[in-house]
């Protein structure tokens, strides 16, 4: 039986997709992994939006004069998996990553496929110009996930006390 593609509301939550990958998951006999897959992504996608918006309203409440304390950009996934989901690599996450991998800077550079000039330069600005590339958010994103614990401590550590110095 091939999967319905209406969309069906309940409680201000689409469930049509979540739906889609039910019926896949048994049409396929995947025994629950492509559900269980989607489930994390859901998740993910959800941390990010949830950064996205408080960075929002921390944005609205500087323009308003207000100081607001930097939440960090990183958050432990509430899926259950043990990631640490980072909505948008900045000179803060790139430097907090690198020391708690405890690599120096040509190192870290190394390793990302980047001029040591390139990691300098996005450690020494906020909001890192120009941006890390996709490709390079993208070996940002897989050094944390494939990380052990003890580093996504330190990780989470190290950006908390750097987004409260500022």
């Amino acid at each position: 039986m091939l999967p319905q593609f209406g969309r069906q509301r309940q409680i201000g939550r689409d469930t049509s997709v979540r739906r889609f990958w039910q019926d896949a998951d048994r049409a396929v006999d995947a025994q629950g992994a492509l559900l269980a897959t989607f489930d994390q992504m859901a998740a993910l996608v959800r941390d990010f939006n949830a950064q996205r918006a408080q960075a929002r309203d921390e944005e609205r409440q500087r323009r308003a004069g207000r100081t607001a304390t930097r939440a960090t950009h990183a958050a432990t996934a509430d899926c259950g998996c043990g990631t640490v989901v980072v909505g948008r690599w900045t000179g803060h996450e790139t430097r907090a990553l690198r020391e708690a991998l405890r690599m120096t800077v040509p190192d870290f550079a190394r390793h990302l496929g980047v001029s040591p000039e390139t990691v300098s330069g996005w450690e020494h600005h906020h909001t890192p110009i120009p941006p890390p590339t996709m490709a390079t958010q993208a070996v940002l994103d897989e050094t944390l996930t494939l990380a052990d614990s003890n580093v996504k401590a330190r990780f989470l550590l190290i950006l908390d006390t750097l987004n409260h110095r500022t």
